[in-house]
């Protein structure tokens, strides 16, 4: 007689699968059609997309719509000296751990739906718009996401009911100035003084101490071809995050502001371009409720830790930004997760799969309980 899997060890192999596997954003096609596979071993309706990749399952029924995301893309990072896909941001974890949720639930009378979103392109920033083009969170009331967290912020064996990310943009800009000799340097518009110009500017943006942000350039390049040739033109790239979406806003108005008078100052052609914005979390009361009387019905009160603020971003915040009456929360599981997230050699304790499915299993049901 062969061995029959238990519930851990099919999510550890779920698991297994997705982390020798991993695909970019946009490029998730064997994810996709992996996952595909698992939801109809279980029987379950779902729906892929013509265009994009990502998947959507449901269960249960009623009008009202319960629903929960799950990331499945993976980064694209210098791994051992090679460039390749690596799960190094635990969403091979997190499509694991709602497969469990979904495995565990199935078969359970529902008085609501309760639909299972596998986003693409988490990493890149446009999976979620994508997603809510596509109508996949129409009807849902209450939405629900989970991400590992790195050892700093939870340990292995306690739970957060709601993650609070923050806020990010991201720019690529040009300096088009004139070259010149070393020895005739007024004869030229030097794009490095340019560029510490913009580093003094952004230096100089003061707002409310008591908020969280930053803005610092994260890219310079600026080559006259030669040590005696002074550039004239340079590209540069910035990163800027706020705790908040409204002082992200007021960094980008003093940002742009900044650009226009370095831009006349110096004299010189200056182009910038806001590339993605990732969004702060607008966290529901109620869903971190639910949330939080699940975790102690599912694991008990020695799991429950506090909401969490991180500086990290997450596109999962643009479905609450969309759809402004979604009440949402995002689900944070201590796994002892080091040297970081996005590290390439990243690791985490594989237990924080199972504790992680529990709780998911558990709030999906308390919600589509809740009236």
């Amino acid at each position: 007689m062969g061995h029959v899997k238990t519930y851990e060890e099919v999510i550890y192999g779920w698991f297994d699968h997705f982390h020798a596997h991993p695909e970019i954003s946009w490029k998730e096609v064997e994810t996709t059609k992996k996952i595909a596979s698992i939801v109809e071993e279980m029987n379950i309706n779902y729906k892929l997309f013509p265009d994009i990749t990502g998947l959507v399952a449901e269960i249960g029924q009623g009008e009202e719509v319960i629903a929960v995301r799950a990331d499945i893309d993976a980064l694209w990072q210098e791994v051992d000296g090679t460039m390749r896909a690596n799960h190094s941001c635990g969403h091979d974890a997190h499509i694991s751990m709602v497969l469990g949720a979904l495995l565990q639930l199935k078969d359970e009378p529902l008085k609501k739906r309760v639909r299972f979103i596998f986003q693409p392109a988490e990493e890149t920033g446009g999976g979620a718009v994508e997603m809510v083009k596509r109508g996949v969170i129409d009807e849902v009331s209450y939405l629900f996401g989970v991400h590992l967290r790195p050892i700093e912020e939870l340990p292995l064996g306690k739970v957060t009911p709601a993650i609070h990310h923050g806020a990010a943009m991201f720019l690529k800009g040009s300096i088009g100035g004139v070259d010149a000799h070393g020895a005739r340097p007024h004869q030229g518009k030097n794009a490095i003084d340019v560029v510490f110009a913009i580093q003094q500017m952004l230096k100089n943006i003061y707002i409310n101490p008591f908020e969280i942000y930053s803005a610092k350039l994260t890219k310079i390049v600026a080559d006259g071809g030669s040590t005696n040739i002074i550039p004239g033109n340079a590209t540069f790239s910035m990163d800027i995050r706020a705790q908040k979406n409204s002082v992200l806003e007021e960094l980008k108005k003093r940002i742009d502001e900044g650009f226009e008078a370095i831009k006349n100052m110096f004299g010189v052609e200056l182009e910038w371009n806001w590339l993605d914005t990732t969004p702060g979390a607008e966290v529901s009361e109620e869903a971190t409720q639910i949330a939080k009387a699940s975790i102690i019905e599912a694991l008990g009160a020695e799991y429950l830790d506090n909401p969490i603020s991180t500086p990290g971003s997450d596109d999962f915040h643009y479905y609450t930004v969309l759809r402004p009456n979604l009440k949402a929360a995002m689900i944070g599981v201590g796994a002892d997760l080091a040297p970081g997230l996005h590290h390439p050699k990243m690791t985490f304790d594989k237990k924080a799969l199972i504790i992680g499915a529990k709780v998911l299993t558990t709030t999906l049901r308390n919600a589509a309980q809740n009236k």
